[in-house]
């Protein structure tokens, strides 16, 4: 067993794990924080994006120990008690999500976008970089539509209503 401490969602955590132990398998199994989901087990779907030091990875891609002293960011992360993060409360309002499966790595992904990017985005910006993310029930229309929104919501713009 090898010890592992990090900090996760603004709270420092540690634990005994097996040195192959994936962060993915760390943050579900360990922490119980099962927002973070696998989809795939080879790194095709995104379902397990998380950030790692403000930067969007993919969890089932790391070990947990070489996250040791790391900041990471979990969906469980992102909301402030009751009040949703603006891309959390966009995908609500725009229907980005069916099945729900694959929502914490696209919102994930879509908040890494946006720090990066910025708040105005394109669509064909929005799509190339969603290519890391899967949704297995959608065209992505909706998809496209929340993070703008989303994107927008974070440089302070008030959501508009999905029949816009």
């Amino acid at each position: 067993m090898t010890s592992v401490s990090m900090t996760v969602n603004g709270k420092q955590v540690s634990g005994e794990i097996e040195p192959r132990t994936l962060l993915v398998q760390f943050l579900r199994e360990n922490l119980r924080l099962t927002g973070t989901h696998v989809g795939c087990d080879t790194s095709q779907c995104g379902a397990c994006v998380v950030h790692l030091d403000g930067q969007a990875v993919k969890a089932c891609t790391l070990l947990a120990v070489q996250c040791e002293g790391a900041h990471v960011g979990t969906i469980e992360g992102l909301a402030n008690g009751a009040e949703l993060h603006p891309m959390q409360a966009a995908f609500r309002e725009h229907h980005g999500l069916q099945c729900g499966y694959c929502t914490p790595g696209m919102i994930m992904t879509a908040v890494d976008m946006v720090n990066r990017l910025g708040h105005e985005l394109a669509d064909e910006t929005i799509r190339h970089e969603l290519e890391g993310n899967l949704c297995r029930c959608t065209g992505y229309h909706n998809i496209v539509k929340a993070i703008a929104a989303g994107a927008r919501a974070m440089g302070g713009e008030p959501l508009r209503q999905a029949a816009e």
